[in-house]
């Protein structure tokens, strides 16, 4: 929306109609390829994750469903992704103690919690196809 916005503003008045819905479709269409690829990606991952924790690997495909349990696997309650519900911090809150829960379920340490952070769907990845075994929430 703030692209829109941006992209409204800074049209000039001889900047034709068409050349401005040209741009709009164009940023629309590059967002939406870049959240269906990292959507596929994420997804690859937890199935992955999933699948050594013992969970059905397809519910990494449902959005809802892997939040909860991603959660689950984390924290051992998978109800605590409701928590992202809370406006604007809670996202944050979500992630980091996801984070701060999930490396140490698969024995892994600090470094893991500041990639899953900041990276997450790279951290997925190692975590779904390296040498990380699945002991439980600690």
């Amino acid at each position: 929306m703030l692209s829109l916005l941006t992209t409204l503003a800074s049209a000039s008045s001889d900047l034709d109609t068409q050349e401005l819905i040209n741009q709009l479709t164009q940023q629309s269409a590059t967002s939406l390829i870049t959240s269906l690829v990292a959507y596929v990606l994420s997804a690859i991952a937890l199935m992955k994750i999933f699948e050594k924790a013992g969970v059905t690997a397809w519910y990494a495909w449902i959005p809802i469903l892997n939040s909860y349990w991603l959660m689950k696997i984390a924290t051992g309650n998978g109800w605590l992704f409701l928590l992202a519900l809370i406006p604007c911090v809670g996202t944050l809150i979500v992630l980091i103690l996801l984070a701060v829960k999930l490396a140490p379920a698969f024995g892994k340490g600090g470094g893991m919690i500041a990639l899953l952070i900041l990276l997450p769907i790279i951290a997925y990845f190692i975590l779904g196809f390296g040498d990380a075994q699945y002991v439980g929430p600690q």
